[in-house]
Order: C-alpha cells, then sequence, then structure tokens
C-alpha cells in the first residue's frame, strides 16, 4: 500500500469508522431507552402496588386492633377486583394469617416470616410487603403477591424503537444513505425519547394527583367521624354539666332537708354518669389501662340490680338467673360493669315501650377448640337489629340514634373489653325478636385476693399528719385541698414537681405526698415520685390522673395510681393502699 492511500480510500475508512461509531451509539442508545423504559415500568408498577398495600393497611387498622377478622377478610375480598393480583394475605402481630385470597395455583402461607416493609420483583412477579401500625403500636402486615406485564408482552412495546435500528444498521451497511438515515433516526430517537418522558411525567402527575384524592377521602372520613363523636359527646355534656349546676344553684336556694339530699344525689349521678362517658372514650382511645382481678360474676352482677334498676324505666324489667357453680374470670371489675350497662341501655333504647331484660351466665366447655368460656348473655324483648346494622353494630361512632343522643362508643366499648379480656362478644338479633348480647370470657384458676387488715399509721386517712400535694391546676388542688383537711391532714401544696422536691428537701417531715401525673416542667408526677422513693424510701406516695399513658407504667413501678374524677371515700382508700404498700415493702439491702 503506497504511504499516501488515496483520498477516496480515506474517505471510505473515515466513513466506516463513522458508520461503526453510528451503529454503536444506535445500539447502545437503543438499549439505554429500553433499560430506561423497563425501570420506569417497574418504578410505576411498585408504586401502584405499595399505594394499593398501603391503603390495604390503612383500612385493616381498625379492624386488626379490635380482633375483627370477618372486616379484614372483606377488605382483602375487595382486592379481588384487581386482576393483576394474585393473591394476598393479612397477618397479625404473632404473624398468623387472619385473612387471605388466592388465585388458582397461588398459595399462601399460614404463618408469615418476619421481614421488614419491602417491594421485590422476582421474574414476572412482584410481592409487597406492608406493616400495619397505630400510634407506634405494631398490629400486622400486609401482603400482596401481584402479576407483572411478561418481557415478551412488553418487548413488543419496543418493536418501533427495534425496527429503527434494523433500518438504521441496513443503510449504514449498504453504505448508501448512511448519513442521512443516522439523521433521521438520531431525529426519531430524540422524538421518542421525549414523548416516553413526556408520558412518563403525565403518569407521575396522575398518580400524584390520585394520592392527593386518596388522602383527602381519608381525612373527610376521619373529620366526619370526629363531627359524629364530638357531637354526641357535648351534647352528653352538656346535659351532665345542665343537671350538676342547676342542682348546686337550687341547693343554695332551699333550706329543706329532703329536697337538699334529692338535689345532691342528682348532681352526684350526673358526675359519675360523666366519670362513665370518660372511661368510654378512654377505652376507645385505648389510653386506658385494664386492672385486672379475680372476679365472681354472680356476686359482681348481682351487685348490680339496684344501678341497672335505677338507670333504666320503670316500665323495664330486669330478672337475673345466675346458676351456683360459675367458674371465676379475670377481668377489669369497672370495665365489666360499664359493658355490662351499655348493653342495658341500649336495650332499654330498643324497648320504648317497656320490656323485660334478662341476664343469664353459663359455663361452657368447648373440647374440639380447646377454649372453656364462661358466657354472660344479655336478652331483650326489644326491637331487634336488620342485617345491616349487626354488620356495623360494633364499629366506633356508628349509632342508630338521632344526632346528639349518642355518641357511638357503647358496644364499640363492649367489643374491646371482650377483646382486651382475651374473650369475644356475640350478638343474636332479628327484626321484632328482641337481641341476645353475650360476653365469653376466658375462665382463671386464681382465687380472689383476699382483703389485707388496715395498716395504723400516721398517713391513714382519719389519723391525721402533714400531706405535701402537687396539683398544677388551681380549682382542682382547692377542692383536693378540702378533702384532705376532711380527712384529717395538714396540706402543703406545690404547684409542679420541682418545686415539691424542694419542699421535701428543706422539710422531709411529711407524711404522705399526693401528686398529679401530668404537671407542667422537667419533673412529671411519676418522676417524681420517683424521687420519692430514691431519697425518702418510708415516704407514702399516692399518683392521679385523669388521662395518662404513662399510669400503666407507674403502676408497673409499684405506685397506686388514683383515677379522676374521685370522691373523698375513694381517696381514703387509696391513701390507705399507698400507706399499706409502704408499711408492706421489704427493707432494702
Amino acid at each position: 500500500m503506497p504511504a499516501s492511500a488515496p483520498p477516496r480510500l480515506l474517505e471510505r475508512r473515515r466513513f466506516s469508522v463513522i458508520a461503526l461509531i453510528a451503529v454503536a451509539v444506535l445500539v447502545a442508545a437503543g438499549l439505554a431507552i429500553g433499560l430506561f423504559s423497563e425501570q420506569a415500568y417497574r418504578s410505576q408498577a411498585a408504586r401502584e402496588a405499595g399505594l394499593q398495600a398501603d391503603l390495604i393497611a390503612s383500612s385493616v387498622t381498625g379492624p386488626l386492633a379490635f380482633g375483627d377478622t370477618a372486616e379484614v377478610q372483606r377488605t382483602i375480598d375487595a382486592v379481588r377486583l384487581n386482576p393483576r393480583v394474585l393473591a394476598a394475605a393479612v397477618y397479625d402481630d404473632q404473624r398468623r394469617l387472619v385473612a387471605s385470597f388466592g388465585r388458582q395455583g397461588e398459595t399462601v402461607n399460614q404463618i408469615g416470616v418476619d421481614r421488614p416493609e419491602q417491594t421485590t420483583f422476582r421474574g414476572d412477579r412482584l410481592y409487597v410487603v406492608r406493616n400495619v401500625s397505630e400510634a407506634g403500636l405494631e398490629l400486622g402486615t400486609v401482603r400482596l403477591r401481584l402479576q407483572i406485564e411478561p418481557m415478551a408482552s412488553r418487548a413488543s412495546r419496543y418493536a418501533g424503537l427495534v425496527l429503527m435500528l434494523a433500518v438504521a444498521l441496513v443503510a449504514v451497511a449498504l453504505l448508501g444513505v448512511a448519513q442521512a438515515a443516522l439523521g433521521r433516526a438520531n431525529t426519531e430517537l430524540k422524538t421518542q425519547a421525549r414523548d416516553l418522558a413526556d408520558s412518563n411525567r403525565r403518569l407521575q402527575d396522575e398518580m400524584a394527583e390520585r394520592a392527593k384524592a386518596e388522602a383527602a377521602l381519608r381525612q373527610s372520613q376521619k373529620m366526619e367521624a370526629i363531627g359524629r363523636l364530638t357531637g354526641g359527646v357535648a351534647h352528653d355534656f352538656n346535659n351532665l354539666l345542665m343537671v350538676a349546676s342547676s342542682g348546686i344553684d337550687l341547693m343554695d336556694r332551699t333550706e329543706d332537708p329532703e329536697r337538699r339530699e334529692k338535689l345532691k344525689a342528682g348532681v352526684k349521678q350526673a358526675v359519675a354518669r360523666g366519670a362513665a362517658l370518660t372511661k368510654q372514650l378512654l377505652a376507645f382511645s385505648r389510653s386506658s389501662a385494664l386492672k385486672a382481678e379475680v372476679v365472681d360474676l354472680k356476686a359482681r352482677v348481682e351487685a348490680m340490680q339496684v344501678i341497672l334498676d335505677r338507670s333504666l324505666r320503670a316500665d323495664i324489667q330486669v330478672r337475673l338467673r345466675l346458676p351456683d357453680g360459675l367458674w371465676p374470670v379475670e377481668v377489669d371489675p369497672n370495665e365489666l360493669e360499664l359493658a355490662i350497662l351499655n348493653v342495658a341501655v341500649n336495650a332499654r333504647d330498643a324497648m320504648p315501650a317497656g320490656g323485660l331484660i334478662e341476664i343469664t351466665a353459663t359455663n361452657v366447655e368447648d373440647k374440639e377448640a380447646g377454649r372453656d368460656h364462661v358466657c354472660l348473655a344479655i336478652r331483650d324483648t326489644g326491637s331487634g337489629m336488620s342485617e345491616e346494622t349487626l354488620a356495623k353494630v360494633f364499629e366506633p361512632f356508628f349509632t342508630t340514634k338521632p344526632v346528639g343522643q349518642g355518641t357511638g362508643l357503647g358496644l364499640s366499648q363492649v367489643y374491646g373489653f371482650a377483646r382486651s379480656s382475651g374473650g369475644e362478644v356475640l350478638i343474636d338479633s332479628r327484626e321484632g325478636e328482641g337481641t341476645v348480647i353475650s360476653l365469653c370470657l376466658p375462665p382463671t384458676a386464681k382465687v380472689a385476693r383476699s382483703a389485707s387488715a388496715p395498716v395504723e399509721g400516721p398517713c391513714s386517712a382519719g389519723k391525721g399528719g402533714r400531706a405535701l400535694l402537687v396539683e398544677d391546676d388551681d380549682g382542682v388542688a382547692a377542692m383536693v385541698e378540702e378533702m384532705l383537711v376532711e380527712l384529717g391532714f395538714e396540706v402543703t401544696r406545690s404547684v409542679d414537681g420541682q418545686d415539691g422536691l424542694r419542699r421535701l428537701e428543706a422539710d422531709p417531715g411529711f407524711d404522705l405526698v399526693l401528686s398529679d401525673m401530668v404537671m407542667p416542667g422537667e419533673l412529671d408526677g411519676r418522676m417524681l415520685a420517683r424521687e420519692v422513693r430514691a431519697r425518702l424510701p418510708g415516704m407514702p406516695v399516692l399518683l392521679t390522673s385523669g388521662f395518662s399513658a404513662a399510669a400503666a407504667a407507674a403502676e408497673a413501678d409499684g405506685f397506686r395510681v388514683l383515677a379522676k374524677p374521685y370522691r373523698i371515700e375513694t381517696l381514703s382508700e387509696a391513701i390507705a393502699e399507698a400507706c399499706e404498700a409502704v408499711g408492706h415493702a421489704e427493707p432494702a439491702g
């Protein structure tokens, strides 16, 4: 070959190099676009599946919290409408299967594997795991298995790109119109890339709008539920405040002792009803800890006869059929009484013309399931319920009463109490034939704790002594101070935990510390009680709380917690128990 190649040969070599570079560029561009499109498709599929899993998780939060398996199954069954979902399952916090469905050929594991939230592709399958939680408490997991579009089907969408590359390669091989073909190819590639980017952008905008719409719908539902709740609670509390304020006003205007006693009884009843309504709200919000103890159902229900008679109308008869030999149960007795009263009040409202409420109890042996129960059945002769009402009767906020005449928390408290106590609640009702609601509770082998002998000491009620009252609310402090004085104490008040601790350091000669749980500042009631125990081990400490998530923790630390509101008799008993706890405590070392 001559040292200097002919210009045409150089041109051909240059063109061949350019052609090879062009081919490489085209192939690389085609692969990049294909990978970009594939990644965009997978991201889109993952986002849509994640949104569906999040929606299912939010929908089953309430049913999982109350153990409503049927509602969870209905939510899972609704997912069948999506043909891409092959299988779906909801597991509880113990990884046990609660509800599921699987299409033909698909399996669902009975025990879930402990995995974090994730979205995973495996072949042509997409797996999604989402946690179900409420207020930081894990309730379970939601798992979805979806069919993504097969690769062969997705590849058909790239046929235009493949055809374009084939035309370009043929054009380059023929060395005919390489440059023109390359220009056209580049132009078409840019156009398709721009169109693809525009399509992805539109899809993302649509998904964002859909997410906003779903969030707005959920917020609307929450606000509607809160509106029903606050309306009912405000109506009930206004009625109670009316009774209390008018009763106090009338007591100031009368000198008749008999009439004053009747007015005072009405005010006490209004306060008791307000405390019961607060208990319902705390039970629904899961902010009140259950204080379980061994209960004799026969004795407890029979003791409620007077309360039931006062809570119902004169044209309603209450009949008790409680046999001897009922197994003891371990429940919160106050919540048990509230549940029975809630069912009885609902039965009363279902019998506007009067009727009968019959309360029976039986021991039920279930050898097949291996679980025995004591079932307390409350039967009425009222109007009964329709199928539609039965499906929602235990839902929070649901009520068939007119606006302002019910909060919709009565039967949800019954359901929550039964599930929290390890049992269940059953309902049998037909329109025109009355209703039977059964509380089935597990028996216990424990025996009831016998009452301890009262401890004599300087802080026992009526024995005198000095009390340090730590309370930030002036109104509450004034009333509690009056009760303590009535019980024989000399009272010194502190407005917060830091001030109370300073007073104790300056004068450790107090006989009792009575402190609120929630107070401003860095030292709340529980922290103050710990400091008092560390510095003055023999000092009795009594804590009080109207609403505090730390109440259960304080009781676990060994402190007596008195729930607000309370009467002077209850305060006296709580002081005696706090003194007894110090008297029975083992010495350190």
